[in-house]
């Protein structure tokens, strides 16, 4: 049995390095707005996947706008 060749999807980047998941591709990887995708890169190429949701304990990790260095001194004892 042969293998199936794998469907080609393109888009084209802008002048500010955005571009837009082709609708097939945004399906498939089930996104919505305000997803993040994660970029693998290895020797064979670039694999592109949905993040996966933070894990419990993990969660205001997602909150960057309270992790400054005086944040952490004021909430250190909490």
């Amino acid at each position: 049995m042969r293998a199936r060749e794998p469907k080609a999807y393109y888009s084209k980047l802008s002048f500010k390095s955005q571009t837009v998941l082709p609708r097939e591709v945004r399906e498939r990887l089930k996104m919505s707005p305000g997803d993040r995708l994660r970029y693998l890169v290895d020797d064979k190429g670039v694999r592109i996947e949905k993040e996966a949701p933070a894990r419990q304990g993990e969660l205001f990790a997602t909150f960057s706008e309270w992790s400054s260095e005086a944040d952490e001194e004021t909430f250190a004892d909490l």
